[in-house]
């Protein structure tokens, strides 16, 4: 392994060079490198997608999710992604920038995840997370919630639920919190 990087080094010209870097001419920090190995085994279910405002910023990239089953289905769900200097030690810091009707998604974006709070581990990626959150479309979870209102409703009445997540999709207005059109 040492012959080859060094037979690499010399074709290249005495410098090192980190494939699939965006780290430039500095040094990588070990949450790039751990971020770069993330995404490159991304395994991307074919309802979600990434953005990345900035290529050479891999530490701040969209996920959208457009769910094609459930409550949710036929919406596109667009959430940030800030990964730290600690990662993969702390997880990342994700918000929804799309504002939903979730039982598990507050109306600032936040959201219950236990893997993104107490249940995290350094083990745990990127991936991980995506279908975490693909999870929580499919299967709300009205025992741990962010937003009451959703979570009482969809126990108390899924017929209910489902027509408020629907007229907050098109955009409108569920009891007096107005939500913008999410529909694909």
């Amino acid at each position: 392994m040492i012959k080859l990087f060094s037979l690499k080094q010399q074709k290249n010209g005495g410098e090192a060079v980190a494939s699939s870097s965006t780290c430039g001419q500095k040094k990588c920090s070990p949450a790039q490198l751990r971020v770069m190995k993330d995404l490159n085994e991304l395994n991307l279910p074919k309802t979600c997608s990434t953005q990345f405002p900035d290529p050479d910023d891999l530490l701040n990239f969209k996920l959208i999710i457009s769910p094609d089953e459930g409550f949710y289905r036929s919406g596109k769900f667009s959430f940030n992604f800030k990964v730290g200097a600690n990662y993969p030690h702390e997880p990342p810091k994700v918000k929804c920038e799309t504002q939903v009707y979730h039982p598990n998604i507050d109306l600032e974006g936040n959201v219950c995840l236990n893997i993104l709070r107490e249940d995290w581990k350094p083990v745990l990626t990127i991936n991980s997370i995506v279908y975490g959150l693909q999870y929580l479309f499919l299967e709300p979870n009205p025992e741990d919630p962010l937003n009451k209102e959703a979570a009482d409703v969809l126990q108390s009445n899924k017929r209910v639920f489902e027509a408020n997540v629907m007229k907050a999709m098109r955009g409108g207005y569920v009891g007096n919190v107005y939500f913008g059109r999410c529909l694909k």
